[in-house]
């Protein structure tokens, strides 16, 4: 974990830089942790204890820039910090290191590997998330979790992470009419968490489904209604009045 050395007096989220002002070189890496996000959104509607920020700096000291991932994952904060929302995420005013830190690797290497994999054991998260679309021989998903100080690589896809409850992996799938392979959220039996897209569709198709046994029962009920009234016409055909039949 990150043992402070910090100056007295230290400026709030709103005093400093809220970007590195480095673009992105890679849609994906908007859209990955995008879909992370919108994941968790639904399945963590009820909750306001986390926060998922996308490109957010992390600042651990005053003097020094903040480290800005891809994405990550923070428990046991404030949803919204107010209707500004967050500008950063000052360690020193949340005092809660991100549990899960995403990077998705680009065309450029930024030192994935190396120098940020240093920071953020240094730092104390506890899982460090890479994909890298581009590799071949190798998984495209490394997730590394910290034991005893040190990163240790976990194996499987996905891979189940207890102690936020979820399991990450990468599959094939449909997100913003591209098809390609995703990064998803898991239970902990290995199902993947729907997209908000594939929520919608489910529900109508649902919906649809409901209406047409809604419909199939009326014209159930319709039949057996015409049944009972060409009874009743039989039976006063032969003089009996089956109003008065018991």
């Amino acid at each position: 974990m990150l043992e402070y050395n910090l100056p007295r007096y230290l400026p709030s989220a709103e005093e400093l830089p809220d970007s590195d002002e480095t673009p992105v070189d890679n849609e994906l890496q908007e859209l990955i942790p995008g879909l992370l996000k919108a994941i968790l959104l639904i399945l963590w509607s009820e909750r306001m204890d986390w926060l998922f920020a996308i490109d957010m700096g992390i600042y651990y000291h005053p003097d020094k820039p903040p480290i800005v991932p891809d994405g990550f994952l923070s428990l046991g904060v404030e949803r919204f910090y107010d209707e500004e929302l967050r500008p950063s995420y000052v360690l020193w005013d949340e005092n809660v290191v991100p549990i899960f830190v995403l990077e998705v690797v680009s065309q450029n290497y930024r030192k994935e590997y190396t120098t940020k994999l240093d920071e953020y054991e240094a730092l104390g998260v506890l899982y460090y998330v890479i994909y890298s679309s581009r590799r071949r021989r190798k998984p495209h998903l490394e997730v590394h979790k910290l034991v005893d100080g040190k990163y240790e690589l976990q194996e499987g896809n996905p891979v189940w992470l207890p102690e936020i409850g979820l399991g990450i992996g990468c599959e094939r799938g449909n997100y913003c009419g591209v098809t390609r392979e995703w990064m998803y959220w898991y239970d902990e039996q290995g199902q993947r968490y729907l997209t908000p897209a594939e929520q919608v569709k489910q529900e109508t198709q649902r919906a649809q489904q409901e209406a047409q046994r809604a419909q199939q029962e009326s014209q159930r009920a319709d039949v057996a209604e015409q049944r009972v009234q060409q009874l009743a016409k039989q039976l006063r055909a032969l003089g009996i009045d089956p109003d008065n039949l018991t």
